[in-house]
């Protein structure tokens, strides 16, 4: 159980050996959802129906999740920092503040999400004839939020260690349990939509168990405490978290209020839009999670440098992230023209939903080179203690970019203009984070090098 070396002067091996357990526990983690809607979507007599349902509940199950990477994300920067001072002590405070916050939320989310669930579903894009299998899915999958949030949420700590392969196994486990579950629930004990959820649930609460049990083991490098609790590490966790949470929170956002437009639009089609939606979307959450692995498993080369002022590796390390995010962003486009038919054919035989499915899936691509900067410049930001500067970043391209083209194109045009607000937001998204990017890295580094200056001479002084 060795931790790599995350000031280890051959960054690219570093980034490398965190990103690939982190590119495949996310690949494998976006199963989750994709398994669930493909086998969904192939229950007799109610596939298609089904499958439009999930996609309704696919917002509110993001939003529940994004509240783990609230305390994850937000933490295991701070944390890796510590660990790259040498100030193991302040690093277990973080954690132990991490897990009471994960409990605190996924109580209080679970409770919203119950009590207001029915008003969610219609608001959301339930129909009369979809509204049932939602409610359904959704009232069993909040069910698990303690363990989803958990398992999530401390994750992140551990691969922030160095442990990529744990990390990596956390995920893995809970998702090739959900694979093997889902047509045991749906199909053998026929529960349909409640089976779906039901499995994904106890895949959850396997990935639970065995982060938490990691965490307790003597020979983990910074193990899970208990006490110590500070409101002040829960704000900052919270000010750190707060660019993670909203990137994830609005995607959902943007899913509802798709959902909306194409409901408002789509006349007597509109289900089949919706349908066609949540398939485009699960496509794209084949790439752009896996991504947001190298971008923020990542994380933790930049965060503990910049902790021990090795900058220059910081440097690198921000290079070797924005190399592989295009690298993989352009292999995925290329792929796209080939598996995507083989990839509709999964959730749904109606001939009209697939072939919108797939021209759906051209459009979302047009963008997608472009969106690898997004991913390593706004990450990056994260990692080096600025959450102002990502928070502004997403916040522009999802609710400035995509929102507007979402709310203004349809009203213009058609339905299927609803579409390209997706390669519109990602263009103008990348565009304005680079840029903002390159003026603000260098002044961050210079501004850390100063202060390491500062600290020597004062150190001598005494």
């Amino acid at each position: 159980m060795k931790a790599l070396d995350l000031g280890n002067r051959k960054v690219f091996s570093t980034v490398f050996k965190l990103t690939v357990p982190a590119m495949i526990a996310q690949f494998v983690s976006v199963l989750y959802s994709i398994v669930d809607r493909m086998y969904v979507g192939n229950i007799a007599g109610i596939g298609d129906v089904a499958l439009t349902a999930l996609g309704v509940c696919a917002p509110v199950a993001t939003i529940i999740s994004s509240f783990g990477s609230l305390v994850g994300l937000g933490g295991a920067p701070l944390f890796a920092m510590s660990m790259g001072e040498g100030d193991e002590t302040k690093a277990k405070r973080i954690l132990a503040n991490a897990l009471v916050m994960l409990v605190v939320l996924s109580v209080v989310v679970a409770a919203l999400v119950f009590a207001f669930m029915d008003p969610l579903l219609t608001t959301f894009g339930a129909s009369e004839a979809t509204f049932g299998y939602a409610k359904q899915y959704l009232s069993v999958y909040t069910a698990g939020t303690l363990f989803s949030l958990i398992s999530v949420g401390l994750n992140q700590y551990v691969v922030a260690q160095g442990y990529s392969g744990i990390g990596m196994a956390t995920t893995l486990i809970g998702a090739f349990a959900n694979i093997a579950l889902d047509p045991l629930f749906i199909f053998v004990f026929k529960m349909n939509v409640t089976g779906a959820a039901l499995a994904t649930v106890i895949s959850q609460f396997m990935s639970f168990v065995f982060v938490v049990v990691f965490l307790l083991l003597k020979g983990t490098k910074c193990r899970l405490s208990f006490g110590g609790y500070d409101i002040r590490i829960m704000m900052r966790i919270i000010r750190m978290g707060i660019s993670p949470f909203l990137i994830v929170a609005t995607d959902s956002i943007i899913i509802i209020i798709s959902n909306i437009s194409l409901k408002k639009y789509g006349g007597v089609e509109a289900d089949e839009w919706i349908s066609s939606l949540t398939v485009v979307q699960a496509f794209l959450s084949v790439i752009t999670m896996p991504m947001l692995g190298i971008s923020t498993g990542s994380q933790p080369v930049i965060s503990f440098n910049y902790g021990a002022r090795n900058l220059s590796l910081v440097r690198k390390g921000e290079k070797c992230i924005l190399g592989m995010c295009v690298a993989f962003t352009v292999i995925m486009f290329a792929l796209s023209f080939v598996v995507a038919k083989p990839f509709v054919s999964l959730f749904t035989d109606n001939a009209t939903v697939a072939e919108r499915s797939v021209w759906g899936i051209r459009v979302f691509m047009i963008g997608i080179i472009p969106l690898a900067f997004q991913y390593a410049f706004v990450d990056g930001l994260t990692a080096l203690g600025q959450p102002k500067f990502a928070v502004a970043l997403s916040m522009t391209r999802k609710l400035g970019f995509y929102l507007g083209a979402t709310l203004i194109l349809p009203a213009l045009l058609d339905v299927r203009s609803v579409f390209y607000a997706e390669p519109i937001a990602d263009i103008g998204g990348a565009l304005l984070s680079t840029v903002v990017f390159l003026v603000v890295f260098p002044k961050i580094l210079k501004k850390r090098e100063q202060l390491a200056v500062s600290e020597e001479e004062n150190g001598e002084t005494k």
